[in-house]
């Protein structure tokens, strides 16, 4: 089975592809499901006692968490020791079920997965990209976005050139859905023909 990492900086249009593999039938790890999860289930309690006042009616208020470390490195660093095991843990369980069902691609969408080091962890990366001036006026359109928010995620996040340098593939969103849709049937077509080096990815 081949582990596919899809990832892409911040309003590339991730998302949107990742519905797009789901609807030609490709299994999709969704890791920021995955942290909403945590943040209402098993890591209400650790990340309240790591960051108090972040827990509002018995789960982690997302908001108020990146208020928190959104300039600080160190509580950054902290909240990531924190949700990223967890994360990896879910995102095992997910291949390892892809695998038992028997099929042939499983696609792990995370966000950070060149800073985190999941590229190594998967058999082949697809990166979502798009002009930066699209990017921008996709991020600074969503609800609570600022210029200063968006640059400081930005400056967390490896930059969209090296992430297109590293990939196995690259879909671009600056087009049409149609486009995009097209990009994405073709990377399966090509991904069909690959042999998988392992199904016990981390």
């Amino acid at each position: 089975m081949i582990v596919a990492g899809l990832t892409g900086s911040i309003a590339m249009g991730k998302s949107t592809v990742a519905a797009m593999f789901a609807g030609f039938g490709a299994p999709v790890f969704d890791a920021d499901a995955a942290v909403r999860a945590f943040y209402a289930g098993d890591g209400v309690e650790t990340i309240g006692r790591a960051f108090p006042g972040v827990v509002v009616d018995g789960r982690v208020d997302r908001d108020r968490l990146s208020r928190v470390v959104l300039n600080e490195p160190a509580a950054l660093a902290r909240l990531e020791g924190l949700v990223h095991p967890a994360v990896a843990a879910m995102r095992k369980r997910f291949v390892s079920r892809a695998a038992g069902d028997g099929r042939r691609i499983a696609i792990v969408d995370v966000p950070l997965l060149f800073e985190t080091g999941g590229d190594k962890e998967v058999d082949l990366v697809i990166v979502v990209s798009a002009p930066a001036p699209a990017q921008r006026a996709r991020a600074l359109a969503r609800t609570g976005m600022t210029d200063e928010k968006l640059d400081a995620i930005l400056a967390r996040q490896m930059g969209d050139s090296e992430k297109r340098r590293r990939a196995h593939a690259v879909i671009d969103t600056g087009g049409s859905l149609e486009k995009t849709r097209a990009q994405v049937a073709q990377c399966l077509r090509a991904v069909a023909g690959l042999e998988g080096r392992r199904t016990d990815h981390a």
